[in-house]
């Protein structure tokens, strides 16, 4: 006597969903940034901060996440430095197009060695 064969029916997939948390930052954001720029100004441009911090008022911080359902989570940040109210200055994930290295300078750079222009 032979044992029935039996197969297990083809279950639907859970779902997931993305998960963004924080303010999309995009490169056009960051190039329309000038030195001096109030702080108004950057509010209109960046949005409200994800972080404003209490103890440093000319300190601004914007995060970025994104958990897709599939793929690799994206994460984001830059912060954004002011005195007396005018932008001065920034750092993170994002550098204005005009400072950005052409593609041809930074292929040779990478491929002379070289890793920083500072």
């Amino acid at each position: 006597m032979s044992m029935p064969s039996f197969s297990m029916p083809h279950l639907p997939s859970i779902h997931k969903f993305d998960i963004q948390q924080g303010n999309v930052i995009n490169q056009e954001m960051i190039d329309q940034l000038k030195p001096g720029m109030t702080k108004s100004q950057v509010r209109f441009i960046m949005g409200t901060p994800l972080v404003a911090d209490t103890f440093n008022e000319n300190r601004w911080d914007y995060y970025y996440s994104l958990v897709p359902g599939k793929g690799d989570e994206v994460r984001e940040r830059v912060a954004i430095f002011f005195d007396d109210d005018k932008l001065v200055g920034f750092r993170g994930d994002y550098i204005p197009s005009a400072l950005a290295p052409p593609p041809a300078a930074a292929e040779s750079a990478v491929e002379d060695g070289a890793t920083d222009t500072e």
